[in-house]
């Protein structure tokens, strides 16, 4: 069996309930590491405003909250979640997780090395690293965090991975 997808990793939410990401299996999805305190957290907005873009087609945005660049993400919890809200969130956020170095969560170590996803290597260097992937569950692209999520190059892509596999 082919595990160059991400229906193999279960994810916390943020009540500490485990998921398995096959739940969003013919999705394209943007997988997103976020924090409460970065630079870019206004970007919660513009992932508010993609996912409202794509809303009735099979996509879904993905947030992992991450502690790992500057101590940007000190809540925790339902904390994560209230302070989403303020944004209007619209898309699921998961329990802290760790996004690169030898303790990242596993699913993240699968994103970012290439001899797991069989595409790419593309380590989050801060916060809001995106993760571009198609309906079968493959890493298909990556965008630095200063790439916003409303940006054209991402809505393009989107709209093919969508377009594609219908």
């Amino acid at each position: 069996m082919d595990h160059k997808n991400i229906y193999q990793f279960n994810v916390k939410k943020l009540d500490g309930s485990e998921i398995n990401l096959s739940i969003y299996t013919n999705k394209v999805l943007l997988i997103v590491n976020t924090a409460s305190e970065c630079g870019f957290t206004p970007q919660l907005k513009d992932l508010v405003a993609l996912k409202n873009e794509f809303n009735g087609k099979d996509f879904e945005i993905l947030a992992f909250p991450s502690n790992d660049f500057g101590g940007q993400e000190p809540l925790e919890g339902q904390e994560i979640a209230t302070f989403c809200e303020n944004y209007g969130n619209n898309f699921p956020v998961f329990d802290k997780i760790r996004v690169r170095g030898p303790y990242a969560d596993p699913l993240y170590k699968f994103l970012t090395n290439k001899k797991e996803n069989g595409k790419l290597n593309s380590s989050p260097r801060w916060n809001f690293h995106k993760f571009l992937i198609s309906r079968s569950g493959e890493v298909v692209d990556f965008f630095y965090p200063f790439t916003n999520p409303t940006s054209s190059k991402i809505r393009k892509k989107i709209t093919r991975l969508l377009a594609a596999d219908e």
